[in-house]
């Protein structure tokens, strides 16, 4: 049922929007410029080991198991209520959401409780964190380029199995959780979750972790069922290894609301023991995994927004990141782009810019440096799609992946929309070594 709802949504969708929405195969970023990241790893000389940020970095991970309140004013949570209204939300259907709804909502999130639970919990399973407490879209006008679907804003991100939560309260139906992970917050499903207590949370983050440095490999209990599937980043606290795999701790389900805990068996080829060394061997098989991702906007169905894609790469690497682009951008050095030329542009960023570990930020969207090619600025990045514009009316053309590009994506297309281009609209260009 769950497919077929897909396939009438996305009929929905090409039937409604054609006239501004476009899928192309001729883009020519995308057929002159090399996609395989080895092309622009081969001539780079990088061997920086980050072995000293990895404290730091687990204290961020496991933040949420050393609270005992929500780390946010109610307030602060209840941003979705004041950023989605009846003037600009829309359903499933098209249709515009009713004040009903709202007001449904806002009930059933039982603000009145916040802070009452604090509870310790963790993920059972890949989990999304919602505005609402409900699994219903809220999309904008889908008659609007670059809205409607797939941008359901009520998706605020996803979590992987067996992440660290905070949990604040239930939802008067007892159906949902408001729960606080290390980098964001939201709604998810209260039989998605399992609470621990303090002595199993400070056991697990005293323990020698293992990193999943591959993507979806079906990982098992040492009785053969299955658990979840592997996602980079994920971090597994280590009981014991051979030549082969390591020994790792999970937890998969919950019995009378209590953890069950398993051990699994992780090959060596999908995980390490120690924070990867920034080389070019390690930056060509996670890009390469992380390049397998399709756009998925907050992380859905399993795929990465451009911001999820950056944060995901670096974690292995020692290097946290926040969840969205703005945040992400005032990470490292920062270097202003703000009020120059396109031609200034692109001089700086070819002075300062380390390929690989350099981020250009534009209002709303994020991408990796990683050198040039024909003396262009060539970047990776997880994109929704082109801008045009014809008769003062917006549209794209849809990418929809993680590519590699320049800093003018798509500009050999019919309408290309130069106010939308990535060049122009740079802000800042931001170094992540050595301050993160």
């Amino acid at each position: 049922m769950k497919y077929l709802f897909m396939v009438v949504l996305i009929l929905m969708f090409t039937g409604c929007l054609s006239k501004n929405i476009k899928v192309k195969k001729d883009i020519e970023d995308l057929k002159n410029i090399p996609q395989d990241v080895r092309f622009y790893t081969k001539n780079i000389d990088v061997n920086v080991s980050n072995q000293d940020i990895r404290q730091r970095y687990e204290k961020l991970y496991f933040r949420v198991w050393n609270i005992d309140t929500p780390p946010e004013k109610v307030q602060n949570i209840q941003w979705p209520f004041r950023a989605y209204t009846i003037h600009n939300s829309y359903g499933e259907n098209f249709q515009p959401l009713n004040q009903s709804f709202f007001d449904k909502m806002y009930e059933n999130s039982n603000f009145n409780a916040y802070g009452t639970l604090n509870k310790k919990a963790i993920a059972l399973g890949h989990l999304n964190m919602r505005g609402f407490p409900t699994v219903q879209p809220l999309i904008k006008d889908p008659s609007i380029a670059g809205e409607g679907f797939p941008f359901d804003y009520l998706q605020n991100s996803t979590v992987s199995a067996n992440k660290p939560l905070f949990v604040s309260h239930y939802s008067i139906d007892g159906e949902w959780v408001y729960v606080f992970s290390s980098f964001t917050s939201g709604w998810v499903k209260s039989n998605e979750i399992a609470f621990l207590d303090k002595q199993y949370t400070d056991l697990w983050q005293q323990a020698k972790q293992v990193l999943i440095t591959k993507e979806n490999i079906s990982l098992f209990s040492n009785e053969g069922n299955f658990l979840f599937k592997s996602k980079i980043g994920m971090m597994l606290p280590l009981i014991d290894e051979n030549d082969n795999d390591y020994t790792v701790l999970t937890i998969t389900a919950y019995k009378n609301s209590q953890p069950i805990y398993l051990q699994t068996s992780v090959s060596k080829k999908i995980a390490s023991k120690e924070i990867l060394t920034f080389s070019k061997d390690n930056i060509d098989n996670i890009i390469s995994e992380i390049a397998a991702s399709n756009y998925g906007w907050g992380g859905m169905y399993n795929q990465r927004d451009c911001s999820s894609t950056l944060r995901d790469q670096f974690a292995v690497f020692g290097i946290w990141l926040p969840r969205n682009s703005s945040q992400q951008s005032r990470v490292g050095k920062v270097v202003s782009l703000e009020n120059l030329t396109d031609e200034e542009k692109i001089n700086l960023i070819k002075k300062e810019a380390i390929p690989f570990q350099t981020l250009l930020y534009k209002r709303g969207h994020i991408v990796l440096y990683v050198g040039t090619y024909e003396d262009q600025i060539i970047i990776f990045h997880n994109a929704w799609g082109i801008k045009t514009k014809k008769d003062g009316v917006k549209g794209r053309v849809v990418v929809g992946k993680s590519i590699f590009s320049t800093l003018k994506l798509g500009k050999e297309q019919e309408d290309y929309d130069e106010d939308g281009e990535i060049l122009r609209n740079l802000k800042s260009m931001n170094i992540l070594t050595g301050n993160h």
